[in-house]
């Protein structure tokens, strides 16, 4: 299942911040240091430290968290990453960031990945002029991805491009006509840094 619950919990739990902000934490971002091998709370560091099993997991949860995606889905988009010839983990993210949720969330046209699909789900995005009502549809390099005309002038929409300042480099944004394109697939190091995509390899080659 996808949790749904506080973002701020989930991400204080993980010591990882789920919006790439650090909002979660009230204003105050979580930083390197912080960060505990164990779960938050006053009982928390009572718990043994997590076991090599155990990392692999909460890796696999932070990243799982970080795109929003449930298992199922997850685990289709690893296997489909193990049979590239390429390196798993990196095409793993790599097909993640294809997601057009988080294509319309990296265009600035919703503030988080949870809004962005919403936006598709309710039929607000169109990709290469045709409307996706699927947010885990994956876009191609050089798709358009747009909002349809009717919903241009939505409040979520247009007061999360006025704060959109700069977006990833391999998107591209025409504010005025409120639709972008997938230019190219992002490097791995313009991808979040506190991913260790190597456990979460190592989590599925385990079990799958």
């Amino acid at each position: 299942m996808r949790y749904t619950g506080p973002k701020w919990k989930r991400a204080r739990r993980l010591g990882f911040s789920l919006l790439g902000t650090g909002e979660e934490f009230n204003g105050h971002t979580l930083k390197k240091g912080d960060r505990r091998d164990y779960a938050p709370g006053q009982h928390g560091a009572e718990k043994k430290k997590l076991s090599e099993y155990g990392k692999q997991l909460a890796e696999k949860q932070k990243l799982r968290d970080l795109y929003g995606v449930n298992e199922r889905q997850f685990r289709r988009l690893f296997l489909i990453a193990r049979k590239a010839n390429k390196v798993t983990g990196t095409v793993f993210m790599t097909i993640l960031e294809s997601r057009l949720d988080n294509l319309v969330y990296r265009l600035g046209f919703a503030p988080t990945r949870r809004a962005a699909r919403q936006l598709v789900t309710h039929k607000h995005i169109v990709v290469n002029g045709k409307t996706i009502d699927i947010p885990s549809y994956l876009c191609n390099v050089n798709d358009v991805i747009g909002v349809k005309d009717n919903s241009k002038d939505l409040v979520v929409i247009k007061n999360s491009l006025e704060n959109t300042t700069v977006t990833v480099p391999y998107v591209e944004l025409d504010k005025e006509k409120k639709e972008g394109r997938f230019v190219r697939l992002p490097e791995r190091n313009e991808l979040s840094r506190d991913i260790n995509e190597a456990l979460i390899v190592e989590y599925y080659n385990r079990i799958i």
